[in-house]
């Protein structure tokens, strides 16, 4: 009876102010989070400690921390929150129009850089009360776990082979192309194999050690290895340095011609031949059938039509 008793003092609002509390570490910062005063916050977190025996959070230094009991209700709380988001606004339907679910979408910097604005944009048109979260898709996010999880709803970018369990939809292809400095003697000259794989290129920074990116995935296939003279972990930089510079950049084509557009650059047809770039979207089974989701994908995959044709 008393562990009844003590369910029964528990409710939702609680569960959402102790989260926020301890990922916070911060009762002023969970009162901003929550559209709460201050002294609520305060009272509701006493009651969080009379429920669980604990401290929960306890100062140290200049800085608040978590308990060790705190941190193993971290995640338990996080899931009770999504289960009653996914209970109420996915259980039957979603309308866009006043739904206030957040979208969390994680995608690459590499495809075409006019994508995520306008997909943003859609998002907000379409679903104005929902927050948006774009997410850096990189070594350090785990996007499977964080699917599986229902962190992220949707990834989206390429892969020369898609990761296996999850459910995938193209989006576009994207031609493989060159983009140089007018400077550059390939401009003057034209290139062929054998003078492409000797130029200085500049490529990403592996997203782990080891790792090859899908061109130089691309070209290990074929017996090449091209010179990568530098490397760059901000894909989106890569063209101011290769207008001011003698570097090649190998990537799509979408993405060469935004930045073509406002900067002194040159878009080469590559001498290697290249598969197509393609850009998928990814997500968990166990969003497959829910309503809000499966809006969110239908999103994407009409912004992504709408982007290739422009």
């Amino acid at each position: 009876m008393r562990d009844q008793a003590l369910f029964d003092k528990i409710d939702l609002h609680l569960i959402r102010v102790l989260h926020t509390v301890l990922t916070e570490r911060s009762v002023s910062r969970a009162a901003l989070r929550l559209g709460m005063h201050q002294p609520a916050v305060s009272a509701a977190l006493k009651r969080l400690r009379d429920l669980a025996g604990d401290s929960l959070l306890v100062r140290s230094g200049a800085h608040m921390q978590p308990t060790e009991a705190g941190l193993r209700m971290v995640q338990p709380a996080a899931d009770i929150l999504r289960a009653a988001e996914g209970l109420f606004s996915d259980a039957r339907h979603f309308d866009p129009r006043t739904s206030t679910r957040t979208f969390r979408i994680a995608a690459s910097d590499y495809l075409d850089p006019l994508f995520l604005p306008r997909l943003v944009a859609h998002l907000k048109t379409e679903a104005p009360g929902c927050p948006v979260d774009i997410l850096a898709l990189n070594g350090d996010a785990h996007y499977e776990v964080q699917l599986a999880q229902g962190d992220v709803d949707v990834v989206i970018g390429n892969w020369p082979e898609p990761p296996q369990g999850l459910h995938m939809a193209s989006l576009f292809e994207d031609e493989v192309v060159c983009l140089v400095s007018p400077q550059h003697p390939a401009v003057r000259r034209g290139w062929d194999v054998a003078q492409w794989l000797e130029a200085e290129h500049i490529a990403p920074t592996p997203t782990y050690p080891g790792a090859r990116g899908v061109i130089d995935d691309q070209l290990s296939r074929m017996g090449l290895q091209r010179q990568v003279a530098a490397r760059c972990a901000h894909f989106s930089l890569i063209p101011d340095i290769v207008a001011t510079s003698l570097l090649v950049l190998t990537t799509g084509r979408l993405f060469c011609e935004r930045f073509s557009q406002r900067l002194p650059l040159v878009i080469l047809p590559c001498p290697v031949e290249f598969a197509p770039l393609v850009y998928y979207q990814l997500w968990h089974a166990r969003t497959h059938m829910g309503a809000s989701t499966r809006w969110l994908r239908d999103a994407v995959r009409h912004v992504a039509l709408m982007s290739r044709a422009r």
